[in-house]
């Protein structure tokens, strides 16, 4: 039988590299999304019988239900969900426009978690299926300008941690993909910035204007990206808990990491005396 996929945010990027592998694919069926239908014409040379091109806005809860609704009703049910509709945002902490902002958690954490409530039943039903959630190596690590897109990414890391642990025991795996910095528009058209106004921080001016340069001097393949998403979740019989990818993302999460073991067991005593 067929596996069903569904990807959120395949017009570009991660997520149009990932929907042309399985589209490509014979023994696998496609739903993809996009905020505009016409984003998804690249699907055209493959075998339409086994993909569904749906228009969704992560942030319209009655979009997702229908979606979900489609989903199953066309192909039974849902076996993959991939969360990777996503948006980043570049400022300091102090001059970002915290309507943006909120904006960005209705996209990058209550978008993904309403699209995985909607497949959820799908998924308790059959005993079985995968949550691949697209968060970040800014996940794991931190660096100036981008506080409140890790802040999203953070908040994607505690919820998935939480999520497979409730649903460990019902065949149900999760994974967070945590990329580096990758050769997609993500920084362009898919993101805000706001270029430091105060004098105090006109030093991180230059990484906020040339933000975009990204597109093209990132180390990340999004192709090879892809590919490695794709073949965790069909050659695995047991799916990483955690997929860093790219050397940001493996050393720096792993610097990260290992500081924050350091400071705690650095504190051992202070933290173990305040319980009676």
């Amino acid at each position: 039988m067929n596996k069903t996929w569904l990807i959120t945010g395949t017009s570009s990027g991660f997520g149009k590299e990932l929907a042309k592998i399985v589209a490509k694919q014979s023994d696998t069926n496609l739903i993809a999304t996009a905020r505009k239908i016409q984003d998804l014409d690249y699907l055209n040379e493959f075998d339409s019988s086994r993909i569904e091109k749906s228009i969704v806005d992560v942030t319209d809860f009655e979009g997702i239900q229908k979606v979900a609704k489609k989903a199953k009703k066309r192909f039974g049910t849902v076996d993959i969900l991939v969360n990777n509709a996503g948006l980043g945002y570049f400022s300091t902490i102090e001059e970002s426009d915290m309507k943006q902002v909120r904006y960005m958690f209705d996209v990058n954490v209550f978008g993904l978690a309403n699209m995985t409530n909607a497949v959820l039943p799908m998924m308790r039903a059959q005993k079985s299926g995968i949550i691949v959630n697209l968060s970040s190596a800014l996940g794991l690590v931190t660096v100036p300008t981008m506080g409140f897109y890790s802040a999203t990414k953070f908040a994607v890391e505690g919820y998935a941690d939480t999520l497979r642990q409730e649903v460990a025991d019902l065949g149900i795996q999760v994974m967070n993909v945590e990329p580096s910095g990758a050769r997609t528009d993500w920084s362009g058209r898919s993101s805000n910035k706001v270029v430091p106004q105060i004098s105090d921080y006109q030093k991180f001016s230059d990484s906020v204007e040339n933000v975009s340069d990204s597109v093209t001097a990132a180390p990340g393949d999004p192709k090879k990206i892809a590919q490695v998403i794709f073949d965790q979740v069909t050659k695995e019989e047991i799916i990483p808990e955690h997929l860093p990818l790219g050397d940001f993302a493996y050393n720096g999460g792993l610097g990260s990491l290992e500081k924050i073991v350091k400071e705690i067991k650095s504190r051992k005593n202070v933290s173990l005396s305040t319980d009676d």
